[in-house]
């Protein structure tokens, strides 16, 4: 008998590259669309034609409109590089006893991160306006920011670097309204910030609202 030949892999390394690159393609066509025409006149038929894939490959994908939105926002939040933005965060807090180096750190994230999302967010905010799904996908997003906001509250608070008047939750909700959308919206979109400034100004504005203040070395008089 002639041995039967092993089926292919489905899974081979060429197709999966060739799978994240679909992905990404479709992903970036779906950002200048949205962000030039706006969520309700993009079709997903739009999409398809800009990325020049089928209809059937996005929904297969993506699942339609807030699968996409989902999508585009997790990419953004990743920022630059190999190394997600929140992994360099939560190694940054395992590693780095000065808590002030930390927030200074998330500033530096902040600018690498908010251009690439807050756009995308902002036009998220208008959608769900007179969108029950884009309404609904944006609080499952503002629920998810303001859980991880706590999260790093929660390991600063661990770490005994949060001033004793604010308790996890209260500092969760600062780290999560310095992050939001509507302050990037009105300091760099409408007041023209660069991103630079933007950040140190975030880390400032944590660094007073979170931590103690910094004692001041006293000075011996001079004889």
């Amino acid at each position: 008998m002639t041995p039967v030949k092993p089926k292919r892999r489905y899974d081979s390394p060429r197709r999966a590259e060739q799978a994240r690159q679909t992905r990404a393609v479709v992903l970036d066509a779906a950002r200048r669309l949205f962000l030039h025409d706006g969520f309700a006149a993009t079709t997903i038929a739009a999409i398809a034609a800009e990325a020049r894939v089928s209809v059937e490959t996005i929904y297969k994908a993506f699942g339609g409109k807030p699968g996409l939105v989902r999508a585009i926002c997790a990419s953004a939040l990743a920022g630059e590089g190999p190394v997600p933005a929140e992994t360099r965060s939560d190694e940054l807090q395992i590693r780095e006893p000065d808590p002030r180096q930390i927030i200074r750190g998330w500033g530096k994230l902040t600018t690498e991160v908010a251009p690439r999302v807050a756009p995308i967010l902002l036009l998220l905010r208008s959608a769900a306006a007179t969108d029950p799904q884009m309404a609904a996908l944006r609080a499952e997003m503002d629920t998810a920011r303001l859980a991880r906001m706590t999260q790093n509250a929660r390991n600063l608070a661990k770490a005994g670097h949060l001033r004793d008047d604010i308790t996890v939750e209260q500092a969760g909700e600062v780290l999560w309204t310095y992050s939001s959308p509507e302050l990037y919206e009105l300091l760099v979109l409408e007041r023209g910030w660069p991103a630079e400034r933007y950040g140190t100004f975030i880390a400032d504005a944590m660094t007073a609202a979170l931590l103690p203040p910094q004692p001041h070395a006293s000075r011996e008089p001079a004889p």
